[in-house]
């Protein structure tokens, strides 16, 4: 199955959101033009909702070539060993168990190949992208390391400066936040992550955070948008002391029996957002 859209209809994160909530195993190609007017493409490769490769072109010779182009192995030895190497082993994990590429010099590719490659992709303006689940993915582009797309989208809008195409995603200053995620986080947050996350009981508003932590509104928004994008709090309309009482008041009242789910849940228990069910039904309408 093949889905197409474009990043105006819907965003990256919210596709990354959707391609890690789902496990999703396929090749992510985008298609976009640079400053220059310039054709240029990306290949994302995913594996159960983890990216473990990124190339600019289908010919399974970017990692190699980046492994060549440092020294590290010369192509007479790398191409017999790629011959060696079992079809379902990534050639990276490959290289490593048969000592010719150190641990250290895997995590500098993977750097170069994948993490410097999935933030330059927050940056573009406008692509065009088709999610292809039947596509081969090839050995021969991986490492055998692996980003989940929900730690790629908390990267990503951490190094993004040009908020303008996200500006109408941004949550209202007036909203407040409610986790998602209850106990143990699954995802390291930056300090003002924290701090946003500590505050996000319902309660308080973007405005009085970004007092309280003596930030501009702009950057107490982009931050708590990056927290929503990774599924571990949702925007809620501020809850008063009144709604709190009478909310607490409607739980003793009316409890949840055993075994009910209260909302639509992931496997992992995490609630779905609305706003994330909208963006996705509107995603699938488009891929008809």
């Amino acid at each position: 199955m093949a889905i197409t859209s474009c990043l105006s209809e819907f965003s990256l994160p919210e596709l990354f959101q959707f391609l890690d909530q789902g496990s999703k195993t396929g090749l992510l190609t985008l298609r976009f033009l640079t400053e220059n007017q310039e054709k240029r493409v990306r290949h994302v490769l995913l594996h159960q909702g983890r990216i473990v490769a990124v190339t600019n072109r289908l010919d399974h010779q970017c990692l190699l070539a980046m492994i060549v182009q440092r020294g590290w192995i010369s192509p007479e030895v790398l191409r017999e060993q790629v011959n060696r190497c079992p079809a379902n082993i990534p050639i990276g994990l490959y290289l490593k168990t048969q000592s010719f590429l150190q641990p250290e010099q895997l995590r500098l590719l993977f750097h170069a190949q994948v993490l410097r490659q999935v933030c330059g992709l927050f940056r573009l303006r406008e692509a065009r992208f088709k999610f292809d689940t039947k596509a081969t993915l090839p050995t021969t582009e991986m490492t055998g390391l692996s980003l989940s797309a929900t730690e790629a989208t908390l990267m990503g809008l951490r190094v993004l400066r040009d908020w303008v195409l996200l500006a109408n995603k941004l949550p209202e200053p007036t909203s407040a936040l409610s986790r998602v995620v209850i106990g143990k986080r699954h995802l390291r947050l930056d300090s003002l992550e924290g701090q946003v996350w500590q505050r996000s009981n319902g309660s308080i508003s973007l405005n009085t955070m970004a007092t309280q932590l003596k930030q501009p509104i702009e950057i107490i928004q982009q931050t708590a948008f990056r927290l929503i994008s990774v599924g571990l709090v949702q925007e809620v309309p501020m809850m008063t002391a009144a709604s709190r009482s009478k909310a607490m008041a409607e739980d003793v009242l009316e409890p949840v029996a055993a075994g009910t789910n209260h909302g639509r849940k992931e496997d992992n228990g995490s609630e779905v957002s609305p706003s994330f069910m909208q963006n996705l039904l509107g995603f699938l309408r488009s891929s008809k």
